[in-house]
């Protein structure tokens, strides 16, 4: 009897495979997350007269250089993982944003920083949609929402790491020291190497038969599982076409497309609009960096609990009411947090928005390659990423012209969150416990897969 390697992977329970590859996957994910909120202490620190005395509209443009890189990393990674492969990608990815950022450390000005993050940028943009389409790739559908939002809370501990990175390391060692830490994830490269699988989906629609049953077999093994008898064909058959950039636009596609094009633009434009800017903000406002960076600290620690609360719900309650519900909330106490008067009340309804905010990445990080076949999940996920960076450019430059006025720059954000909580309402699809075939509804097996005895 036929059964093809994605009904095989379905059927295998979750095992330590799927926990070590949640793990390996999560590293490279904190890291980058760790990278990318740094960089907010850091040129908090460069604006002091004794340091740089760096002005705010330039570090502004210095965060807006690094987020372009992540636009052009996210548009080309994506597509070339579809064509490469995902775990090439994800090798390369890292290493180019971990050693970049290493060479920030030498920089003599401003300008040369600019440079360095923006190539760091590339790296830490490539990264983050192969891997989510990856981890997809291998877990089941029944628990693949939960897993892809426990991959997403790596991003938490990242947040976390960066927040005590600003707290301790810059006052005392120097921000130097702070992207040398950064450069730390090239060392997971020589453990992917060792670890890491290719996604067996990937290797199926690229006709590569053999490679795939051996992973195949991999996982069935960890879960002792016995594999069929060896495949009546062996060797390659010719792969299907990757699917061109514009099909994502086409009569299947556009409505999914557009959807994840507003929830990807204005999230990450509240995201960087909000968080990327925190330390900075904080500490004008409370009137001290050294306060500020520890209020940034505490209302960074609920991300955490908010992945944790998401991953639960995504599998109980679906991905279309989590990932709405979330977005409302987040941008309620935004809304709110801009209003604020008092200390606690800044850290109690930032901690919340924080906590939603975050939680609503998880879910949407599950969502995104739920929507696209094998042969352009890469290109889909990055495509949404990349339209979602645009959003990230613009966002700092948007606070500029309002941080003047604290509360405006809050109720914008809350404004665009309520735009995509709408969105997802109107146009998203539920996707919650369907393979991932179904969900992206491929047209059949001779484009995703191919079959074994």
């Amino acid at each position: 009897m036929k059964a093809l390697f994605s009904e095989r992977l379905e059927s295998v329970p979750v095992t330590r495979f799927h926990y070590r590859l949640l793990a390996v996957l999560g590293l490279g994910w904190m890291f980058d997350s760790m990278d990318i909120l740094m960089i907010g202490y850091v040129l908090a620190w460069l604006g002091r007269p004794d340091v740089w005395g760096l002005s705010q509209d330039l570090a502004l443009v210095t965060i807006s250089v690094g987020l372009v890189g992540l636009l052009v990393g996210a548009l080309a990674s994506g597509y070339i993982a579809d064509v490469w492969g995902r775990k090439r990608v994800f090798q390369f990815t890292l290493l180019v944003y971990s050693v970049f950022t290493a060479l920030s450390a030498l920089s003599p000005n401003i300008l040369v920083l600019m440079a360095l993050r923006f190539i760091a940028g590339i790296g830490m943009g490539g990264e983050l949609p192969v891997v989510s389409a990856m981890l997809s790739e291998f877990v089941p559908g029944k628990v693949r929402g939960r897993f892809v939002v426990l991959l997403e809370s790596f991003w938490a501990y990242g947040a976390v790491a960066a927040a005590l990175v600003g707290y301790f390391v810059i006052p005392n060692l120097g921000w130097q020291a702070a992207m040398l830490i950064g450069g730390l994830p090239a060392l997971l490269v020589f453990l992917i190497r060792r670890t890491l699988p290719e996604s067996p989906r990937y290797l199926a629609m690229k006709g590569l038969r053999d490679e795939a049953e051996m992973v195949v077999r991999k996982v069935e093994a960890s879960a002792g599982i016995p594999s069929p008898a060896l495949p009546y064909r062996t060797g390659s058959a010719p792969s299907p076409p990757s699917l061109p950039f514009r099909d994502l636009l086409s009569r299947i596609y556009r409505r999914r497309t557009l959807t994840l094009w507003i929830l990807w633009f204005c999230i990450t434009f509240t995201y960087y609009g909000i968080f990327t800017w925190l330390p900075t903000a904080l500490s004008v406002e409370l009137r001290s960096i050294t306060k500020g960076f520890e209020y940034v600290l505490i209302i960074t620690l609920a991300q955490v609990p908010g992945y944790l609360s998401a991953a639960y719900l995504v599998e109980k309650l679906g991905r279309r009411p989590v990932l709405s519900l979330y977005l409302v909330l987040s941008g309620a106490f935004a809304y709110l947090f801009g209003t604020s008067t008092s200390d606690l009340t800044l850290m109690a309804t930032g901690s919340m928005m924080s906590f939603f905010n975050l939680g609503a990445w998880g879910v949407l990080y599950t969502y995104t390659p739920e929507q696209y076949p094998t042969r352009a999940r890469g290109t889909g996920s990055g495509a949404a990423s990349a339209v979602g960076r645009v959003g990230g450019i613009l966002a700092p430059l948007a606070v500029r012209a309002l941080s003047a006025n604290f509360y405006s720059v809050f109720l914008l954000n809350a404004s665009l969150l309520a735009l995509a909580a709408f969105a997802m309402l109107a146009l998203g699809e539920e996707t919650k416990g369907q393979t991932l075939e179904r969900a992206a509804k491929e047209a059949g097996p001779g484009q995703t897969d191919l079959p074994t005895k």
